[in-house]
């Protein structure tokens, strides 16, 4: 694959692996901002970077309609209202590392900086594809693809959501060409990305250039092999392979709470950041922090949150008696379900929520 066209890349991040590009702020950085400025954004590649001129790019759309058709992104711009979303974009490998301390797992390793939470404004998916004519079927599903740039482990980058989840409003699925009130630059998928609202980042497909109404799930590779939880008996890609079928595609991360940062106020005073993410049972209720590995819990006070899709940063200023020790986070959701303590593990390190953990 070739890399040397790609445009610079943020001297703000962590790099975790060079070719492809994937790099993470520190999370300390992270929530200092409610909305994610874009050279703390992380980047998730399986393939090289590519520019491309926006006024030229354009989608096809194939569905059961009489013929494919093919919409640039200028068309998209004035044909359809602009939409706006509050969302947090998410790797289903966040805090890789701390699962693979429990034992090796496959991917690249990340800590807890491969999320940002952003502003997102497009077209709504369901404007275009009542435009073109698709039917509501709750067996139908929309593939997304972009054959845009080169590909690690397929012929191009893939995959999908059930069409009925694209068609709900109250889903705010969008085709994304800002972020931030910026447009969307080559880094982050511009000139056209997918937002999917509460699943994970592998969803949000970046340089989208087709879109495919199909019976089927998207037969690609990250849609039908690589983001899946496997059970932990299985520990190795050979074990897996006669299995991945029986395992659902992922949807929605787990709840989750992460500490970015301690702050020594004084030497018997902590002032403690972190964030939180909803799993896929209402919004984020409460976060508390521990001391005392989870015998005794303090609430903690959130400082944002916006809407159905954000995450929640919190803050806490707390008392201790020891000049070092290990703090804990745990979140609470709507619905009453609190994180676990502790993550299971999964050959290929996705969706780890243990509690938060962090030394002082």
């Amino acid at each position: 694959m070739d890399f040397s066209t790609e445009p610079p890349h943020s001297d703000k991040l962590f790099i975790q692996a060079p070719q492809p590009f994937n790099a993470e702020p520190p999370a300390a950085s992270l929530v200092e901002f409610a909305y994610t400025p874009e050279e703390l954004v992380y980047c998730r590649n399986h393939g090289p970077v590519r520019e491309f001129v926006e006024d030229s790019y354009s989608i096809a759309i194939k569905s059961a309609v009489e013929k494919d058709i093919l919409m640039s992104v200028p068309q998209l711009k004035s044909s359809f209202p602009k939409a706006r979303v509050v969302a947090a974009l998410q790797c289903a490998g966040n805090r890789r590392n701390e699962m693979g301390a429990i034992k090796p797992v496959h991917g690249v390793g990340w800590n807890s900086g491969v999320i940002a939470n952003c502003s997102w404004g497009g077209v709504r998916l369901r404007d275009v594809l009542n435009h073109v004519g698709v039917q509501v079927d709750n067996q139908s599903h929309v593939c997304f693809a972009s054959f845009a740039t080169l590909c690690q482990d397929d012929k191009y980058y893939g995959a999908s959501i059930p069409l009925a989840k694209a068609l709900r409003m109250e889903d705010d699925v969008l085709l994304a060409y800002e972020m931030n009130d910026e447009p969307l630059s080559a880094e982050h998928g511009g000139p056209l990305r997918v937002v999917v609202p509460g699943y994970l980042g592998a969803r949000w497909v970046k340089w989208l250039d087709t879109i495919i109404i199909s019976p089927e799930e998207s037969p690609n590779y990250y849609q039908q092999r690589d983001y899946k939880v496997l059970p932990p008996e299985i520990e190795t890609k050979d074990q897996a392979r006669p299995v991945w079928a029986k395992f659902a595609s992922m949807t929605a991360l787990p709840l989750n709470s992460v500490i970015g940062s301690i702050f020594k106020v004084s030497p018997s005073r902590l002032h403690v950041k972190g964030y939180a993410t909803p799993g896929d049972c209402g919004n984020i209720a409460a976060i508390d922090i521990s001391t005392d590995s989870g015998v005794t819990w303090h609430p903690t006070r959130i400082t944002y949150q916006e809407g159905r899709w954000s995450w929640t940063l919190w803050e806490i200023e707390i008392q201790v008696s020891e000049p070092s020790g290990e703090l804990h986070s745990r979140a609470k959701d709507e619905a009453g379900n609190v994180q676990p303590r502790e993550g299971i593990w999964n050959m290929r390190g996705v969706a780890f929520n243990a509690w938060g953990t962090m030394k002082w």
